[in-house]
């Protein structure tokens, strides 16, 4: 069958209107060595750089499909760590802001990133419960820390010690030891979801926010601290018990813990500070000093804290002690009895104290905190309405008044936009939402004007694009000037909201529907401005339709002989414009039609309504030439495309959808937005759409010049959901593991069964390519003399190939669980010789022992292999000593240089200094204990 209809594809171009989204969390980068000064923000599926000094966009990280839920710069600040809903993290480089670097291993979506002090592990927590720990140089996962019982919260690395201490909505913290991967503790003095938690004092003082207007204080010992095993024990006095033997809990009573060998710290409340929010912490965390506290709740104030060093603490206690001894002498002199032991209690507020508030215009999402050179403090703030906001303040002063210096605001609207509409050459887009109107260059997709206006509800551009009319919540309409950005003039239309508007073909006037049962004609006409000489531009009411319900739409037939009228009584009435008369009633329905618009050439009509159809009729004699079920929530908005019979509808299951009005065929989906889509509009040329959603973004669609064929889409769509459902399907056994229980870091993904595939497919080629080789000898042998061997194409293109080049890092240890056993063998052999060859030995190694792990029983019990295994340990222990020696002589010749450099400039590296600084401390310690003890 040939092609019959040819229809052009519509992709994604740009997204725009937003200048940060909901779901993900805010935070400084550093681009072109300047801190402070740039921010990453998560904008749907993407994440935008922003110049706050300028307040433009510099960079955008284009994600795929999923939504960004998590943001984490690497430490060395080269790289950005971005989670998404789906379980996926991207690894970015912000200095060329392509994401390299992969990780699949969550089911749902991440919600908290945290990297080690020198960015070579990534902590991930999620809402499966899972902890997972990448290893970033070698991207690959390390291992999967189970034992939450509800979504992740909050996940920190240890600096001096290889712990990670997590938090959850399971109301327990949770301290892993990362080198046996276990939890050695689980802190339950919550009774609510703690929802973030923070280290400061050297890591000696845990702060957790739970669901009420407590931060909680816990003070660590660490044990090995108290004891150290080469040290002679003290003894012990009768009666009294070691502090490793018995642990207080928040309420008092004393708790069993493990074997003292077997506990690394212990946890005691320490008390609480009162926040002055009454409901649950939203975030909680410090600066990079460790100094400055800082939380906030579901409002919009951050509250600043100070935790305090400990020569502040003395010098606060004894103030506190000379005004004690100062009121003991009064009170001596006037013969009051005092004790004469002047005891003053340290408590919690003496050591982290409140320094100031930061109110800012809306309700906080997330922040961040970064100390700028000159000693202040500067927090950047994603706001809920699609706002950043930066304050500065120095935290030295006795009372710091928090400033705000810059805001980016520009970029997008405060609410939804609800109404869009395109001018007539196709250039500039009108949005409006509930508080202003903004008109954007299409091309550019810069904001050109900002005006205010009441809640915005429809809108036009007046021909001649220099003026445009907006339709409001209260039944005005507002006429706007674009030149200057003025309000012309606001005209009281409708008693209820305006619902709708349609300009008439002829140009010379609209019509309005709206809430008070009415429908009105205007005409345009000139009026004298007061103001100046010229004639404005000004609207006067005609004619009035009155009706029984309330008008939801209002649409003109091209050659404005009829009208159509949308009524809540869920029908569409038609009427003659000239006498307005009654001609047809479209009724079919089940619930009101939001949206409707007729075909070019009058023939058509298509209603969308609520009860999630559309519905096409004929404008002749209002039959119904079919209804479709279009979407799986209302249909909020239809438009035809110009010269053509397709037209588009959004629905509030985030889809566009476009459709052929001849042939009832659904053409093609539009997916990116990610909540409820209000409203799009079709440029006049059909070469654009540009669609409004409840996530706050504007999205550009453009029509290419790629014909898209409807067997090939719907194929298209059956390989996605195929692909989705591979991903969904069980995971493979591993011997010794129950069902569902994953150890590996990864997950199967359609990415790891192309892999394995790949894998497959490259040993086939070897087994054929040995037979080959054997025939060849043996034709040689037969006649004499060396005979031309025929060359593989795809092994002269891929040069040799092996498991390393047919499949990425991180997926690696997924591709070979799927693997079937019948190719492992030969992957044994072919590792040996790769072995010999001496490539990629560290890689191979993973991928051997890896093998051997997974499929231990059947390697040991197949004779076939004891050769090649031991073959394979010979060759494996000397090349892998050989790289040890190389990687061993490059060490030795850096610290020469090191050296070398060091006598040059006859300074110590800082951070050997700091180490023998320690180490020294260290020693004076163990001998004051010694000393101590034998005392």
């Amino acid at each position: 069958m040939g092609l019959t209809k040819q229809y052009l594809r519509y992709v994604a171009s740009a997204v725009f209107g937003l200048i940060g989204s909901q779901k993900g969390n805010i935070v400084f980068v550093t681009l072109r060595g300047e801190k402070g000064r740039y921010v990453a923000v998560p904008a749907c599926e993407h994440v935008f750089i922003w110049d706050l000094r300028k307040g433009e966009k510099i960079l955008i990280l284009r994600g795929l499909k999923q939504e960004v839920t998590c943001l984490c710069p690497s430490p060395d600040g080269l790289h950005l760590a971005v989670g998404y809903d789906d379980g996926s993290i991207r690894i970015f480089s912000l200095l060329s802001g392509e994401g390299n670097v992969t990780f699949n291993g969550h089911k749902a979506g991440i919600t908290t990133l945290k990297y080690d002090q020198l960015g070579g592990r990534l902590a991930s927590g999620s809402k499966d419960t899972d902890i997972i720990v990448w290893d970033v140089i070698n991207e690959s996962g390390l291992y999967r820390l189970k034992g939450h019982k509800d979504a992740i919260t909050q996940a920190l690395f240890l600096r001096e010690k290889n712990l990670l201490v997590t938090s959850g909505k399971d109301t327990v913290v949770k301290w892993w030891d990362l080198d046996t991967q276990h939890c050695f503790k689980t802190m339950v003095g919550h009774r609510t979801e703690v929802w973030g938690l923070v280290l400061v004092s050297e890591e000696k003082r845990l702060i957790t926010g739970a669901s009420d207007s407590e931060l909680r204080a816990w003070d660590i010992t660490y044990l090995q601290e108290i004891e150290d095993l080469e040290e002679p024990k003290p003894k012990k006095i009768k009666g009294s018990s070691g502090i490793q033997d018995t642990l207080e809990t928040e309420d008092g009573t004393l708790e069993m813990d493990e074997a003292p060998e077997d506990r690394i710290l212990s946890c005691r409340k320490a008390g609480s500070i009162m926040r002055e929010g009454r409901d649950r912490v939203v975030n909680l965390a410090v600066d990079k000093t460790g100094r400055i506290l800082a939380c906030h709740g579901t409002d919009s104030v951050l509250e600043l804290f100070c935790v305090l060093s400990k020569e502040e603490i003395h010098k606060k206690m004894d103030k506190k002690m000379k005004k004690a001894r100062k009121k003991a002498k009064l009170n001596s002199c006037k013969g009051v009895e005092e004790d004469p032991e002047i005891n003053v209690e340290m408590t919690l507020q003496d050591e982290i104290q409140r320094v100031t508030n930061i109110k800012t215009s809306a309700k906080i999402k997330s922040f961040d905190l970064i100390h700028s050179p000159q000693g202040e403090l500067k927090a950047v703030f994603l706001l809920q309405n699609n706002l950043v906001e930066l304050y500065s303040f120095s935290p030295s002063l006795p009372t710091p008044q928090p400033v705000r210096t810059s805001r980016i605001t520009i970029g997008g609207h405060r609410s939804d936009v609800r109404t869009l509409s395109f001018s007539s050459d196709n250039i500039a887009v009108l949005s409006a939402s509930a508080d202003s109107v903004k008109i954007w260059n299409r091309s550019t997709l810069q904001c050109i004007r900002t005006m205010t206006c009441e809640y915005a509800l429809c809108s036009f551009f007046v021909p001649g694009d220099r003026q445009v009319i907006i339709g409001t919540k209260t039944g005005k309409l507002q006429l706007y000037d674009l030149a200057s950005g003025n309000l012309l003039e606001t005209i009281d239309a409708h008693d209820g909201a305006l619902w709708s508007m349609s300009l008439s073909p002829d140009q010379r006037g609209f019509v309005t529907g709206g809430a008070d049962k009415s429908v009105k004609f205007w005409d345009f006409e000139l009026v004298k401005d007061e103001n100046s000489t010229q004639k404005r531009l000004s609207v006067k009411q005609t004619r009035t339709l009155q009706l029984d319900e309330d008008v939801l739409y209002v649409s003109y037939s091209p050659n404005q002989k009829l009208l159509a009228v949308s009524l809540l009584d869920c029908t569409v009435k038609i009427f003659y414009v000239d006498t307005l008369k009654f001609f047809l009633s479209l009724y079919g329905h089940k619930l009101p039609v939001i949206c409707m618009d007729i075909s070019y050439d009058g023939a058509l009509i298509a209603t969308g309504s609520a009860d999630r159809n559309v519905k096409i009729w004929g404008l002749d004699f209002g039959d119904c030439h079919k209804s479709l079920f279009a979407h799986d929530d209302s249909v909020m908005y239809l438009q035809f495309v110009p010269k053509s019979h397709l037209f588009f509808t959004a629905g509030k299951d985030h889809k566009i959808k476009q459709w052929d009005a001849d042939k009832f065929e659904h053409i093609q989906t539009l997916e990116g937005h990610h909540q409820e889509i209000w409203c799009l509009a079709v440029s006049p040329s059909g070469d654009y759409v540009v669609s409004s959603s409840h996530d706050k973004s504007l999205r550009l669609w453009e029509r290419t010049r790629e014909p898209l064929i409807l067997e090939e889409e719907r194929e298209m769509e059956r390989e996605a959901e195929y692909e989705e459902s591979v991903a969904k399907e069980d995971q493979p056994a591993v011997p010794g593991e129950t069902q569902g229980d994953s150890y590996f870091a990864g997950k199967k993904t359609i990415e790891t069964v192309k892999a394995a595939e790949r894998i497959m497919e490259a040993i086939e080629l070897y087994r054929e390519e040995t037979a080959k080789m054997k025939e060849h000898k043996a034709i040689c042998k037969a006649a004499g003399k060396e005979v031309p061997l025929p060359t593989n194409p795809i092994l002269m293109a891929y040069g040799n190939i092996s498991v390393s080049k047919t499949c990425s890092s991180f997926e690696l240890e997924e591709s070979l669980l799927v693997l079937p056993f019948s190719y492992v063998p030969d992957i044994l052999k072919l590792f040996n010789e790769f072995m010999q060859l001496g490539s990629d030995v560290e890689l191979i190694c993973r991928c051997l022992f890896f093998l051997l792990r997974i499929h231990f029983g059947q390697i040991t019990s197949n004779q076939m292999l004891v050769p090649v295994v031991e073959k394979l340990r010979e060759t494996t222990m000397s090349k892998v000593s050989q790289v040890r020696d190389l990687i061993g002589f490059n060490m030795a010749g850096l610290d020469y240089l090191k050296r070398e450099c060091e006598a040059k400039s006859e300074v110590m590296f800082f951070a050997d200094a700091t180490s023998h600084l320690e180490e020294k401390k260290r020693k004076r310690k163990k001998r004051e204990k010694l000393i101590l003890t034998f005392t």
